[in-house]
This record gives structure tokens, sequence and C-alpha cells, in this order.
């Protein structure tokens, strides 16, 4: 027989908690939600005006370079900068990297990797926030809709009211400028990669090689999607970059703060509330912040995955407290350390709610127990090491790279067959040797046969006899293969394997080159 628990009767003594989950039916968002459109309010300011400088100047960079002439002589491009796919070259003003010494390419981003780490550690995302080109190409596609729509109030006006003649107009021209600028932006990239004036004639004149176009037209399409239409979702959603910075902050890091220490409790009456007596912060509540935001997140909500640290938001803040007459810096660049400090003080240790007094003094100013932000804050070991590990590849980098031969012998052993017996009795062996000449101008190599009693060499394709040392001509920034021939005198053959020497030389410049290599010869 079944047994049946009557719990009616203790229903009082279980306790019913407060908890609901997560995934509930009743609080579940879709797990694609619409994307809120974002309409960033012009601000100015001192890092406004830094935001300008550098996008003029990144923006600068990016399309003048490939434009920009070196003088190598009359056998090499003089183009500053190029990527030579075809002859497997890159250049870089003085610097010529071959595909050997990708070590070079290596070193370079193993620099960007540290100094990553090292801008990071120091002055928080200020990549993000003012040298990433999706931050930059977005500020450019700002300034054309602010240009053609208006500020933010206007656009949001615009984009509520239904499409009349007006309103498609500004919308037409806004997206016709946004695609010339992803045009340019993909035309700009193909010049990096062939003779820049030379490209530009044949893209023009539809005669540019195909992959040109395509380039062309993939980044056209990214550029106007990522920097027009998706814009903050890129950073807050595709780029890494936010999820691992965290690793590299500590506490004296600088970061985008509001300083609640000061600003707290908020209020939109905050005259009203002071001669009430109640304790009014710095902050009036105007949401400045929040309509400056280019990721459109407010930061009195703390740090956040999606702030750039572009400290837009100080500029809006600080106009504001100018108006108030309060101190700047309501929202500042500040390290963990220093706002851990400053609530300390404006909560008695932590055993009280914030209390503005504590922090001003009678004039109202700010009072002088406040720690600001000092500059040898970030001369710390972290820093400090990241820095030294920095400038020690770039140091090595440029030594390899200037101290580096630029005239070079590679050699290969025929395997099949190994050694040959000549009708006379003597022992042939056959190598590929390769010239190369780092230097654009041509020149004329000595090689020679060192070591290898009584050997002599035949070159194939240079009409002069078997001989121990050959004269052989390089042209400029290039590799010569030679199909060499050493034989041996049966007599002079020292054992089945010799080791003997390929010395290269160039007589005017005095460089020199040696490869040492082995002669085959069959067991007596």
């Amino acid at each position: 027989m079944a047994t049946v628990f009557d719990i009616s009767s203790r229903a009082g003594e279980v306790e019913r908690l407060d908890a609901e989950a997560v995934n509930s039916a009743k609080v579940r968002q879709p797990l694609y939600a619409a994307r809120k459109k974002i309409f960033p309010k012009a601000v100015s300011g001192s890092f406004r005006r830094f935001k300008w400088l550098v996008m003029a100047i990144t923006l600068g960079i990016y399309y003048l370079t490939p434009w920009l002439r070196w003088d190598r002589g009359p056998f090499a491009p003089d183009q500053a900068v190029l990527v030579d796919m075809a002859n497997r070259r890159f250049y870089f003003f003085f610097i010529e990297i071959w595909p050997q010494e990708f070590w070079a390419v290596a070193g370079l981003l193993v620099m960007a990797g540290v100094g990553l780490f090292l801008v990071t550690s120091a002055v928080g995302r200020a990549w993000c926030g003012y040298t990433c080109p999706q931050t930059v190409w977005v500020d450019l596609f700002l300034v054309v809709e602010r240009w053609i729509e208006g500020d933010r109030n206007a656009r949001i006006k615009l984009d509520q009211s239904p499409y009349g003649t007006r309103k498609l107009v500004l919308r037409i021209t806004k997206h016709a400028i946004w695609l010339a600028i992803a045009v340019a932006t993909g035309g700009a990239w193909i010049f990096y990669f062939a003779d820049a004036p030379t490209l530009l004639a044949d893209v023009v004149t539809g005669t540019a090689a195909p992959v040109a176009y395509i380039t062309i037209a993939i980044l056209t399409a990214t550029t106007y999607t990522f920097g027009g239409l998706m814009r903050e979702q890129v950073c807050t959603y595709m780029c890494p970059w936010p999820r691992i910075q965290a690793a590299m902050l500590d506490e004296r890091s600088l970061t985008v703060t509001y300083n609640d220490w000061r600003g707290e409790p908020r209020s939109r009456h905050a005259k009203k509330q002071a001669a009430a007596g109640n304790a009014v912060g710095d902050c009036v509540d105007c949401n400045a912040c929040v309509a400056a935001c280019p990721m459109g997140i407010d930061i009195r909500d703390g740090q956040q995955l999606e702030c750039i640290t572009c400290a837009l938001c100080i500029d809006a803040c600080d106009a504001v407290m100018d108006k108030l007459d309060k101190p700047r810096g309501l929202i500042s660049y500040a390290t963990l350390a220093d706002y851990n400090a400053n609530m300390a003080l404006a909560t008695a240790g932590g055993t009280a709610a914030i209390e503005p007094a504590r922090v001003h003094g009678a004039d109202g100013k700010l009072s002088d127990r406040i720690r600001h932000f000092r500059w040898a804050t970030l001369a710390r070991p972290r820093t400090m090491l990241y820095f030294a590990a920095w400038s020690l590849v770039g140091v090595a980098l440029l030594w390899g790279l200037l101290a580096r031969d630029r005239l070079e012998v590679n050699v290969l052993h025929d395997r099949n067959p190994q050694f040959v017996v000549l009708s006379d009795g003597s022992i042939r062996n056959g190598y590929t040797v390769k010239l190369l000449n780092k230097i654009p101008e041509p020149r004329t190599i000595i090689v020679t046969l060192q070591g290898l009693r009584g050997a002599e060499m035949s070159v194939i394709g240079i009409d002069q006899p078997a001989d121990r040392s050959f004269a052989v001509k390089v042209e400029p920034d290039r590799a010569r293969t030679l199909k060499v021939y050493v034989s041996q005198p049966a007599a002079d053959v020292a054992g089945p394997v010799q080791s003997f020497n390929f010395v290269v030389e160039d007589k005017s410049s005095f460089e020199t080159d040696t490869y040492t290599a082995s002669f085959e010869a069959p067991q007596k």
C-alpha cells in the first residue's frame, strides 16, 4: 500500500526563498536583440581635440604613405613603403627584407604585442579609444553624419520621422559619402602592393589585375559595414581585446573613472536639496556623459566591457562643471589606487555613506587630502619591464637588419647520384649554388673553391675551363642560381666524405660569405 505524506499541516514551517531562474520565461531576453541606435552628441575639449589630432595623423599616414618616394638607385623601386609580392620583397624606406628574413616581420609583430601590453597596463585601452582603425573610421563617419544630418537631437528627430524627400536626400547623401570613404580606404590599401601611380592609372582605366578590384570591393564593404552600420557593435561583440584587457590592468593603470566619491548622492535639484540640508554631490544627473558616449554606456555604472576610454565623457562632464562653477574631474582618468583612497576619505574609511563635505573644503573646492594622478605612477616595475622588453626587441631587430650580410651563398648537394666516377678515375660531385645579391646594384661575385686538395670546379653556362675560382655577374637585388661540378683526382681523395668551402667575395665592397659543403667519394 502506497504511503501518502500530508504536508499541509507543516506548510507554515517551510521557508519560501526569494529566488528566480535567470532563464525564466518571465525574464528571458531574446538571444539576438535588435540594435538600439546610438546618436553621440558632439563635444569639445582637450580630449576631443587630441582625438582630432590622432585621427588626422593616422588617416594621413594610411592614405599618403604609398605616395612617398625613396631613392634606392636605378635598379630598385622608389616607393618608400612597398610589399612587392611578385619579387618577394618588403621595402620600408632604407630597409629591405627578403623572404628568408621573415624573422624581421616576426620581430615587428612581437614589438606590436609587447607595445600593446605596455600601453594597456599604463593607460588602459588607449589603443581602442584613439588609434584603433575601427575607432578612427567610426569617428570619420560620424563627422560626415553630423555635417549632413545635424547634431544628436536633429539626428534623433530625423530618424524618428517618416521618409520624405528631405530625409531621403539626406540619407542618400550620407551613405554616398560613406561609400566614397570606404572605396578610398580599399583603394589606398592596394597601393602598398604595387607602384602607386602606375596602379592608380591601371585601376582607373580598367586594366588592373582582377585581384586589385576584388580587394577594393572587400575592403569597401567591410569599411562601410563596420564603420557606418555596425559601429560600436564591432567593439562589443566582435573584438577580443575587451575580454582580455583586464589581465593587463592593475590598481595603478589609468582608466576613465566616474568619481562617485564626490559625485554622489547625485541630484537634478542640487540647490533645493542643499537648502533643505540634504547631502548633495557634484553630479547633477544631466546625462551629458551618456549622450556624448559613442558606445552608448553610462560611465557612472562603473568599468564596463564596452568602454573604449575615448574620454569624450570627460570633456562633456567638464563642460557642465564649468557652467556650475565646480572643479573639473568628476569624470577623469584615474587609477584604482587613487580612487580607493579618495573613496575611503569620502566614506570615513568605509564606515559611513558618501559625504560630500569630507572631500570638499569650506570654499567648495576639493580638499587638499584628495589624491590626484601623478605621472610618476606610470613608472612602476610592470611598465618598466614591458618597456625594457619592447626596447630590447627593437634594438635587436634594428641591429640585425643593419648588421646583416648583403651577400650570401647557399649550396645544395646533388642527392642522386651523390658522386660520379669519370673515365680518368677522378670523382665528381654536383652542387646547386645560389648567390644572393641584396643591394640594388649589379655585382661581380668571385666564387672560390677553398680546401679539397687538387679539386677544380666547372660552372654550367660559363664558358671557362675548369678552375678553382670563377667571376659571376649577379643582377641587382636578385639571386642567381648556378650548377657547379667539383672534380677531384682519385689520387687526392682523402676519404669517403671530405669538407671544403665555397667562398664568395665582392672585391668592390669587401663583403664575403662562406658555405661549408661536403664532397662524397666511394669507399676504398
